[in-house]
């Protein structure tokens, strides 16, 4: 069999193996020791060495721990719930208070944590049985809910854009520029769908009744101060310090990390067994990635030397379609891809398979980064299997998960337009690196 066809029908494998339940690190390890033994002999022991050498030697990816240990103990210090309750205080008068609110902490927390599930949950927790008790609309909250949750998927310091920039040979400082704008872009297009919303049918999103409104709007500022300036101080202190170039990715997660320590400390909600429980968490979490990298950068090379990528490039630039369908079908394979598998083997194995193909159209990777992460973000919003759903029933159990579904389609339908806006409009992304960086 011809080398280029063998890795073929390693995708296939592999694909089968993924979506039938095989854990995917050493389903990864063992294809990849299979068929590159088939294709080109024992060189694929070295291979597999010199791959996991490079991994553990990347001295970008150590910054994934420290942003990990730094938004579980954000997580745990307790400043989301502070927060939530202040802006909601703020706005006890305004139809659909309780929208922006969520809306307002998620993007904030979404700097701070960058795990998708911790915040769908602690969102859930918070503002889910005060939606209940205001007779909120329960589609329109759990779809506010999720999609903010998702946020943190795009908005930096994000860890996956920390994964995705060494795979696509791009400075991570480029892909948290880029992020930015269209981060806030989605956030603000939620808020005013739901504020259109309300507007339209009151009902949707009644204000507060008089008696949960505050007595005193001076202790409602101190509060949101309180919930407000620390974290978004240690958060921008930390981005920015990285995107200015004062500091590496890694150095600056490290400030982030070390910064997340002491506020736990200054808010006391650090104890010995919750920071014992930050750093196990983070351990796990730090090695299903980084396993997980080092595997799909194993396969990735041995899909490579076998050839199939350059025989799948040169078939679609033969078949002379408009570099624009091509990333269209590119985009519409990673947003089915995104229903059954989590953004780590998307990123660490389908993202290497096109990457040729798309530097061969000519697009800018950097932009191209920006839509696989708004387009994963996507798919997690995406019934049948969106995670974020399964997350927010766990949380509040008498919302039905068919009407968390319907809630979540509202706010596909406005990432898909996201999406669109950001491929029709590539400044949107790259204006930002463009004016920092010159590129």
């Amino acid at each position: 069999m011809e080398p280029e066809i063998l890795g073929l029908v390693l995708i296939g494998c592999m694909l089968f193996a993924i979506f039938i339940g095989f854990p995917i690190s050493f389903t990864l390890i063992f294809l990849g020791f299979v068929f590159g033994y088939l294709g080109f002999g024992q060189v694929v022991f070295y291979l597999m060495t010199f791959q996991f050498s490079s991994v553990m030697l990347e001295q970008t990816l150590a910054a994934v721990p420290l942003f990990v240990f730094m938004g579980i103990l954000m997580e745990q210090a307790g400043l989301m719930e502070r927060l939530f309750a202040s802006v909601q205080l703020m706005l006890s008068r305004v139809r659909g208070a309780l929208y922006l609110a969520v809306l307002f902490v998620s993007t904030i927390f979404a700097a701070a944590t960058g795990i998708v599930g911790a915040s769908v949950t602690i969102l859930g927790i918070m503002a889910a049985k005060t939606m209940n008790r205001s007779n909120y609309d329960v589609r329109l909250a759990s779809g506010t809910i999720t999609a903010g949750g998702t946020l943190g998927i795009l908005i930096p310091p994000s860890i996956m854009l920390v994964v995705m920039g060494p795979v696509l040979e791009v400075p991570v400082t480029d892909l948290f520029a880029a992020a930015i704008i269209p981060g806030i872009m989605l956030a603000v297009m939620y808020a005013t769908y739901a504020l259109v919303r309300c507007w339209i049918n009151p009902a949707l999103g009644p204000a507060l009744p008089a008696e949960e409104r505050a007595d005193n709007m001076g202790e409602v500022w101190i509060e949101f101060l309180k919930g407000l300036v620390p974290p978004s101080l240690l958060v921008f202190s930390a981005l920015g310090s990285i995107l200015f170039g004062l500091a590496t990715p890694t150095e600056g997660a490290g400030c982030g990390a070390f910064g997340a320590l002491l506020l736990s400390l200054a808010y006391r909600k650090l104890t010995l067994k919750k920071l014992q429980e930050a750093l196990i968490k983070t351990l796990e979490i730090t090695a299903l990635i980084m396993i997980l990298v080092a595997a799909s950068n194993f396969f990735g090379a041995v899909f490579s030397r076998l050839g199939t990528p350059t025989m799948l490039t040169e078939l679609l630039l033969g078949l002379e379609l408009n570099r624009y369908v091509v990333l269209f079908l590119i985009m519409g394979l990673i947003f089915l891809l995104g229903w059954p598998l989590e953004w780590v083997p998307i990123v660490l194995i389908i993202v290497p398979i096109v990457l040729p193909l798309i530097d061969q159209l000519g697009f800018n990777l950097t932009w191209f980064g920006i839509l696989v992460a708004v387009n994963l973000q996507t798919a997690w919003l995406s019934p049948p299997v969106a995670l974020s759903a399964y997350f927010l029933k766990g949380v509040v159990p008498e919302w039905d998960l068919k009407d968390i579904y319907f809630g979540m389609m509202q706010f596909m339908v406005l990432q898909v337009l996201g999406l669109l806006m950001i491929i029709g409009f590539p400044q949107i992304a790259l204006w930002l690196p463009t004016v920092m960086y010159g590129q």
